[in-house]
């Protein structure tokens, strides 16, 4: 292929492709596509997503289906992700089954079945049972898998991919304008910025807030599943420390995150390499269980973990954040994809439902800050509750969640209702 088809990805509509399209329309839920009388419509309307990541491939799937035309600008030279797992919760699966991907989704994901939280020595204090879940929708998938399957969505719907653009500035105003690192421009009637923890389109509406450093890093491996593990996802909790495990691809791997609090900055980065025995000694008095798993790890890499805050400012004059451009997450909620997914829904829902660009990204500030946040600050409260350091508040804690798994199972299961429960994609009513 040449520099200049690499540089230029355009994905057009065939007539299977088009069929493809209408059959989608069809098979949504009843009044997914239902716009109210005198609401804007989304045909035709010229839609620039910045970022081929989770959000930006869910949003432009969405707008291509309410009859947008929609361009997709991502900075690499091709759509792929990096080798780790993620978690698609009941709430995030019905996302992509609104979407019409919840097939090739199940097909290339593992259906959890139940958390275990363990005490880093000796065992299992509380498992949580996911079919007690009124949605048992819950997958554990390789990250560069979900990429997959939502590229593909976007390609058969017709959104027009151009690859190595690398975004330098936006502009809002009545016709938003993204202009890129080579001096070229793109002009459309609303530009999306689904472009991560250094959004360009976040700078725009909001000027640049550094981050701080929690004292806290991850590193992150994929490693063979030896051990024939599960479905189900693991905590091993100690002192100023934990360690994540769950299966990916038909059990045959293994899913690791280690998180450690230590006052070492360490750059925000996924690609920055360590050494595995930098990892297996910072956790050399976790039991047998992480130490199995820890001694299968050849390739690893280190991110430190920085709070930000959620913008204040999600859009304005025809310039829109989504995902992680709008609130970064700390992972101890595995909610990242799924807030994402949830973003992207409703933009389009908020935008299909209004009469014009301004109050339909109104209504869509609107209707996510509030759970967003929610989300934030229950993943910021987990973290200390994973690294209890003092042994009898370790010891106290650990008792109470025995008791409750002992006595009250669906109760313990139940506090996750509003997360896992919430369903964007219902009608109201």
């Amino acid at each position: 292929m040449s520099g200049a088809k690499r540089c230029i990805a355009t994905i057009e509509l065939t007539a299977q492709q088009r069929n493809l399209n209408d059959r989608a329309r069809r098979d949504f839920p009843p009044g997914a596509f239902r716009i109210k009388r005198g609401a804007m419509t989304l045909d035709g309307l010229n839609i620039a997503v910045i970022g081929a990541g989770i959000g930006g491939l869910a949003v432009a799937r969405a707008l291509c289906l309410r009859g947008a035309d929609v361009t997709l600008l991502e900075q690499a030279p091709e759509i792929s992700e990096v080798g780790a797992g993620l978690q698609i919760s009941p709430n995030g699966f019905a996302v992509l089954r609104a979407l019409g991907l919840d097939v090739p989704l199940v097909a290339r994901s593992m259906q959890a079945q139940a958390v275990s939280l363990r005490d880093y020595q000796r065992g299992e204090v509380l498992r949580l049972d996911l079919a007690g879940l009124q949605d048992r929708n819950y997958h554990f998938i390789h990250r560069a898998d979900l990429i997959d399957v939502l590229a593909e969505g976007a390609r058969e719907v017709g959104v027009k991919v151009r690859l190595m653009q690398k975004v330098s500035a936006v502009e809002g105003g009545e016709r938003p304008c993204v202009r890129m690192a080579n001096d070229s421009r793109f002009d459309a009637d609303l530009v999306i910025g689904a472009d991560g923890l250094h959004s360009v389109v976040r700078r725009a509406l909001n000027g640049t807030l550094a981050p701080f450093f929690t004292r806290q890093v991850a590193w992150r491996a994929v490693v063979p599943n030896l051990w024939g593990r599960g479905p189900e996802a693991q905590v091993h909790m100690g002192p100023m420390r934990h360690v994540v495990s769950y299966p990916l691809r038909e059990g045959t791997l293994l899913n690791l995150v280690a998180v450690q609090e230590r006052a070492a900055w360490t750059e925000e980065s996924w690609s920055q390499k360590d050494d595995p025995m930098a990892l297996r000694a910072a956790f050399g008095d976790f039991g047998p269980e992480v130490q199995a798993m820890l001694s299968a790890v050849e390739e690893v890499h280190l991110w430190g973990l920085f709070r930000h805050p959620v913008a204040q400012v999600w859009q304005r004059d025809g310039l829109a954040l989504l995902g992680d451009a709008a609130h970064p997450t700390l992972p101890f909620m595995a909610q990242g994809a799924s807030m994402a997914l949830e973003d992207a829904w409703v933009l389009v829902d908020a935008l299909s439902a209004a009469e014009g660009l301004a109050e339909g990204l109104a209504a869509y500030q609107g209707r996510r800050d509030a759970r967003v946040r929610r989300v934030v600050e229950a993943a910021n409260r987990n973290a200390w509750k994973y690294h209890l350091s003092f042994p009898p508040l370790r010891w106290a804690a650990h008792t109470a969640l025995r008791a409750g798994g002992a006595f009250a199972p669906e109760r313990m299961l139940r506090q996750f209702d509003w997360l896992y429960g919430h369903d964007v994609t219902r009608k109201a009513g």
